[in-house]
């Protein structure tokens, strides 16, 4: 079956705006496994008070306060992503922290509403690899980028190395019958293989393109705990179990939670996760 991108992006921003109460709910724990990589992606954008600065597919705008308070009140942070319920929370999040230098708006990471040369950095936190049409996106953060200006990036590697994802995603995939996707199709692991973000960023016309791997372990109390982090929060998993009936649902799930048990130890559960992070600089 050939792969319908519209048909794809409706359903992601459909199960995201189904799920972003529960992204939301565990902004805590997510803010903390991921601290250390995104203060990595935001050093690589040479994030500078003053600056203003695009993130793309934002969801709860977590990362988008960490930028924020990097470019300070004379700078500015415009939070994008296409699921309205996500970017209600990141506006939510900026109102909350104090922060009145951050913008939130519905928005196509494929499609930017926005001026030439507006930014002086674009930032993805697990984002840039759902992209259906990610060259697209690449010309659309150069076109909105100053000469000089850099986009950062994070994307997960490769499943074996972040089972904690590729073990749901295989499970679910085979009760379900999905097929594998295709080379060059968006999904979590689509540009984690070795290379293959640096040659995209490249292809998009980016210069000095650096990737970095980042072990960012998943720590948690228990593989039940992990389980529920998963089922409530994953707007990936949830719209790759569309269609199913809720006693498969219940089955599949239970399932996975047999598999994460195997990464219970002593100190509780813990999986390993491998990240890319990603820097590219346009032209000046």
């Amino acid at each position: 079956m050939e792969f319908d991108a519209i048909k794809y992006k409706d359903a992601i921003r459909a199960e995201w705006q189904k799920t972003a109460e529960g992204w939301h709910r565990w902004i805590p724990f997510i803010s903390q496994w991921l601290g250390p990589a995104t203060e990595l992606m935001l050093d690589l954008a040479a994030i500078e008070p003053g600056d203003h600065v695009l993130d793309l597919a934002a969801g709860d705008g977590d990362q988008t306060l960490a930028a924020a308070r990097r470019v300070g009140p004379t700078g500015y942070v415009l939070a994008t992503d296409i699921a309205p319920n996500l970017v209600a929370f990141a506006a939510q999040s900026a109102r909350t922290s104090g922060l009145e230098n951050v913008e939130a708006r519905v928005m196509d990471g494929e499609n930017l509403e926005l001026e030439d040369a507006s930014f002086d950095a674009v930032i993805s936190r697990l984002g840039l690899m759902y992209f259906p049409n990610l060259q697209r996106s690449l010309r659309e953060i150069r076109r909105v980028l100053k000469p000089g200006g850099r986009v950062s990036v994070i994307v997960f590697s490769t499943p074996e190395r972040s089972p904690f994802f590729s073990v749901p995603v295989s499970i679910i995939r085979r009760h379900a019958q999905l097929p594998s996707p295709s080379p060059g199709q968006p999904g979590p692991f689509s540009l984690g293989a070795p290379g293959v973000l640096g040659a995209a960023l490249r292809e998009g016309g980016f210069k000095d393109v650096e990737t970095r791997l980042f072990s960012a372990p998943v720590r948690m109390a228990s593989g039940a705990e992990c389980l529920r982090w998963r089922e409530e929060s994953s707007g990936t998993l949830q719209e790759m179990l569309a269609g199913l009936d809720d006693s498969k649902r219940q089955d599949i799930w239970e399932e996975i939670g047999l598999e994460f048990k195997k990464f219970e130890g002593t100190d509780g559960f813990e999986s390993p996760c491998e990240l890319v992070v990603a820097v590219g600089v346009k032209e000046e």
